[in-house]
């Protein structure tokens, strides 16, 4: 990504400091950071002010800070926010907005204790996470490479499982494809689970063994070049019985509902409608107990949520997952699971893979 974006970026949000009557802006959230700024390194404070953008990092990425952000490198030999703190005092600040979601109780304390009497800390919310929802081209190139790694992982992965494979080889078999695909590492932990177990929407990989007669569901996301994918398939060990085919055509047929919901100016909350309302002509609704879809891009999850109750509007270039499910107790889980481009008149599918229940 050009340095030039990074810069744009952070144009944006100095000329929007009058507006939130701040001096400056504090940002320490790191795919924050990472936004404006372009840096990745793990220990780093940004400072904005109208004529000037500060890095503050520490001696370990002297050479990191330089290669990778335009901004002005400040390498502290202690705690960055010692030399955050004489900046502050030093361009005279007064209002300086922080981050309250993303910095805990301890390390606001410790700053409020360090500045200035004079200085006031603004509690900012959600300015940088907005400006992160709508993506740019470079960003949605990065975005589509990452799901097609995923996708490629998936096939590569899949064609070694059978009867007997336990849930974290296949976790690890995805895992390792992606990596050498080129993906950094996976966007989350994979979920892998099988049978019962496959009811279990956020289910860790155990030592259980894959058996004929099985539900599997694989959930998992590569992180490619920054950014994220999430995509959830279902796999069956022999031949699908009428409850299996009826349940995983309900879902097939909520997640295309939800799919044909999206579009520029939509509201969040009418994509969840669509797609539990499919459900709920198949008596089915109740078993759907998460939201669904999410934004994602530098995070798995990012604004916009699309549940129940969200009352925000979807807008071209979002970056969202649809993925509706049915869990049921005793019997299994079935969960279909896209990454999609939302456009002025609909979306884009960027997930390549089929759709179909793979019967293995």
């Amino acid at each position: 990504m050009a340095n030039n974006e990074f810069e744009q970026r952070r144009q944006t949000v100095t000329a929007g400091l009058a507006e939130h009557k701040l001096d400056g802006l504090l940002v320490s959230f790191g795919p924050n950071l990472r936004y404006l700024s372009g840096f990745t390194g793990s220990n780093a404070l940004l400072l904005l002010t109208a004529s000037r953008s500060i890095l503050f990092t520490d001696p370990r990425y002297t050479i990191q800070a330089g290669q990778e952000s335009t901004c002005q490198a400040h390498i502290s030999k202690g705690p960055l926010t010692v030399d955050l703190v004489a900046a502050i005092m030093r361009w005279r600040l007064r209002r300086v907005g922080y981050e309250p979601a993303m910095m805990s109780v301890d390390a606001f304390q410790s700053l409020e204790a360090k500045i200035p009497a004079k200085t006031a800390l603004v509690p900012i919310k959600g300015w940088i996470e907005e400006l992160r929802t709508v993506k740019s081209p470079s960003e949605i190139a990065r975005i589509r490479r990452s799901v097609e790694t995923n996708s490629q992982a998936f096939e590569q992965g899949v064609a070694r499982v059978k009867p007997g494979m336990k849930e974290q080889d296949l976790a690890a078999e995805l895992e390792y494809r992606m990596r050498r695909l080129g993906a950094e590492k996976p966007s989350f932990e994979t979920i892998v689970a099988g049978g019962e177990r496959s009811a279990l929407p956020h289910a860790q990989p155990t030592a259980a063994r894959f058996e004929n007669g099985q539900l599997i569901v694989v959930d998992m996301g590569a992180l490619r070049e920054g950014y994220c994918s999430d995509m959830t398939r279902m796999l069956f060990l022999g031949a699908p019985g009428t409850k299996v085919k009826r349940t995983y055509k309900a879902v097939l047929e909520a997640q295309l509902a939800g799919i044909d919901a999206v579009r520029a100016g939509a509201h969040s909350a009418a994509v969840d409608a669509a797609a539990r309302k499919v459900l709920r002509g198949y008596g089915l609704d109740k078993a759907f107990v998460h939201s669904t879809g999410h934004g994602l891009g530098l995070e798995i999850h990012e604004p916009p949520r699309l549940g129940k109750r969200d009352k925000s509007r979807l807008k071209a270039g979002m970056a969202i997952t649809i993925e509706p499910g049915v869990y049921l107790e005793g019997f299994g889980g079935i969960r279909i699971e896209d990454t999609v481009l939302v456009t002025e008149k609909g979306c884009e599918i960027l997930t390549p893979t089929s759709k179909e229940l793979r019967v293995i």
